[in-house]
């Protein structure tokens, strides 16, 4: 069965979505992410993924006070990515209450680095992030985009005992427009026991339901809730009756 993991992306210390990873794209959804979380929570999820836009844009952590509250106001288990780049802000995340990192700009920049975070937190707790753009990885809150090829670079992490990926096609994100289907089955014919978190694109619940039965192990969704595409409530219920498909 799929795992559901809404998305909160922050900027401002507000509820956003961006199309496409643009920022002058902005759509404000709530003035408080916290209350937000809460109601994620409340609809039943078990997860939830932070983006600190600021801090992708800044390269460095911004919206720590935020994800303190929501880690503070709810048992949510929470993955915050976003700005982090030195050792002292994967110590920041995790003491503001994450109970994983994403990290992405820093595993092309500076692999070393991006080594010892897996070596000294575990690969449980580190999540490679590789956001796509036309098959190259795409850096720093995607203003960068890089000679990478996405299935290389996994190549490489996986060998370092990466377990976590969550792949973000930049083409479809905030779209609304249905995930990269063909670029989840590339990954998961190549890394098929990676743990694969789909993201961009989801516009409904036939999405999330072709995603399990192509075998994809989670999906960060978020747009699709904040334009009431989805009925949330109803959709756990139904992925909860899902079969996975092998």
């Amino acid at each position: 069965m799929i795992e559901l993991i809404p998305a909160i992306d922050i900027i401002d210390g507000k509820c956003v979505r961006l199309t496409k990873g643009d920022y002058g794209v902005k759509t404000v959804y709530g003035e408080s992410p916290a209350d937000m979380a809460a109601l994620f929570e409340d609809c039943g999820f078990k997860r939830l993924h932070i983006v600190d836009l600021d801090g992708a844009k800044s390269k460095h952590v911004v919206n720590l006070n935020v994800l303190q509250e929501i880690t503070r106001r709810t048992s949510l288990t929470v993955d915050f990515g976003g700005g982090v780049k030195t050792d002292d802000d994967v110590r920041k995340v995790f003491d503001a209450g994450a109970s994983m990192v994403t990290v992405g700009s820093i595993a092309v920049t500076a692999k070393n680095a991006f080594a010892g975070w897996l070596d000294k937190y575990g690969a449980d707790k580190i999540i490679l992030g590789a956001d796509v753009r036309d098959g190259k990885i795409s850096i720093n809150g995607w203003k960068e985009d890089t000679t990478e090829d996405v299935i290389s670079f996994l190549e490489y992490y996986v060998g370092k005992g990466v377990m976590n990926v969550l792949c973000t096609d930049i083409s479809k994100d905030g779209t609304l427009q249905g995930p990269a289907f063909g670029l989840y089955s590339s990954i998961l014919k190549s890394f098929p026991h990676v743990n694969l978190i789909a993201s961009g694109g989801v516009s409904g619940i036939e999405d999330i339901v072709r995603l399990n039965n192509e075998g994809v192990p989670s999906v960060v969704f978020g747009k699709a809730i904040y334009e009431g595409r989805v009925d949330v409530r109803t959709m756990i219920r139904n992925v909860a009756g899902m079969t996975e498909k092998h």
